[in-house]
């Protein structure tokens, strides 16, 4: 079911990728007013996201060991990438950044523990920040394009995890380690944030957590 859903939806899903990543870009700008040259700890992305981004930056990308890409493509920005745990950045000091990003990562670190931690890092890194996770209440789900995944009932979420083992062992544990960050779960993580809800048909596409200006 799976695969007959991703070649139905694939071609729908590229034709809104790209207008969803602008629009949410530019809410990103005009919210953190964004300048030429501020220093951006990206956690758990890649450089190509940032080719929708007109305003140079210093970018640093963060990710686990063997996720980074081994070569940067060419970019008006300049990029650097390392390796790290986003739940603790050792390398870096407080607000050694001028923005904090993170798109679609949070859900996919681990227990609530590790998700307090992964915040507590990110409003201590920077006096800005910018944190996205997909909402529930988008009918397709982000990472599996399965309609209503999250309400299946659990029993039949796990039928599927079995049958997708078999051909896609990396992707299926990436699926189980998926969480659900509800909106009131963000406000508890980034109390300190505002939250802009992505809307798409009318639902809600994502929630983003900011902090604009220092506390």
């Amino acid at each position: 079911m799976h695969f007959v859903t991703s070649r139905i939806t694939e071609p729908l899903k590229k034709k809104f990728t790209k207008q969803t990543r602008n629009y949410r870009m530019q809410a990103f700008i005009g919210h953190l007013g964004i300048r030429n040259g501020e220093r951006v700890l990206d956690l758990g992305g890649v450089p190509e996201f940032w080719e929708n981004c007109p305003i140079p930056l210093d970018i640093t990308i963060l990710n686990l060991p063997g996720y980074n890409p081994r070569t940067v493509p060419q970019s008006h920005h300049r990029i650097t990438l390392v390796e790290g745990d986003a739940c603790n950045v050792e390398f870096a000091a407080d607000n050694s950044f001028d923005i904090v990003f993170s798109n679609s990562v949070i859900e996919h670190v681990g227990d609530k523990t590790r998700r307090s931690e992964m915040a507590r890092e990110i409003r201590r890194l920077a006096p800005r920040y910018w944190v996205q996770t997909p909402s529930i209440w988008f009918p397709m789900e982000a990472h599996c394009h399965m309609f209503f995944w999250w309400f299946y009932p659990e029993a039949v979420r796990r039928f599927f995890m079995n049958r997708w083992r078999k051909s896609l062992p990396a992707w299926t544990n990436m699926m189980l380690g998926t969480t659900v960050v509800l909106r009131g779960e963000m406000l508890a993580l980034f109390p300190d944030s505002a939250i802009w809800t992505e809307r798409k048909f009318g639902f809600i596409k994502s929630y983003s957590a900011f902090r604009s200006l220092a506390p």
